[in-house]
């Protein structure tokens, strides 16, 4: 994805396999299908933030725009931060171009 190849920041909400394990059956097959490329394309990017946005200030907002252009609701539910209805399990891993945010569930553009 040529988003990420860019010099950054990116904070990235990335699902775990468990997120990936919770997904309909042949869901990820479909998707990295040529045929389907756009539509991967807009759910990938439905996980990147533009700006590297540690967990501390990811807490203060009610939403984040995502680089597919729309944008994901974040609360904070008992302590927990959710994004859309993926809940993070860690958080603020560093990387050279920004923060990872790891989510226990696959984010879906709207």
């Amino acid at each position: 994805m040529q988003t990420l190849k860019g010099e950054g920041p990116f904070t990235v909400f990335a699902p775990n396999d468990a997120a990936f394990a919770k997904l309909p059956s042949g869901t990820v097959e479909t998707l990295v299908a040529p045929a389907t490329k756009a539509k991967l394309t807009g759910i990938l990017t439905y996980h990147v933030v533009a700006g590297k946005v540690l967990a501390a200030e990811v807490m203060k907002l009610h939403e984040a725009k995502t680089v597919n252009g729309q944008s994901v609701a974040v609360k904070v539910v008992d302590g927990k931060v959710k994004i859309d209805s993926a809940t993070v399990v860690t958080a603020d891993i560093q990387c050279t171009n920004g923060v990872i945010h790891v989510i226990d569930s696959v984010l879906m553009p709207k």
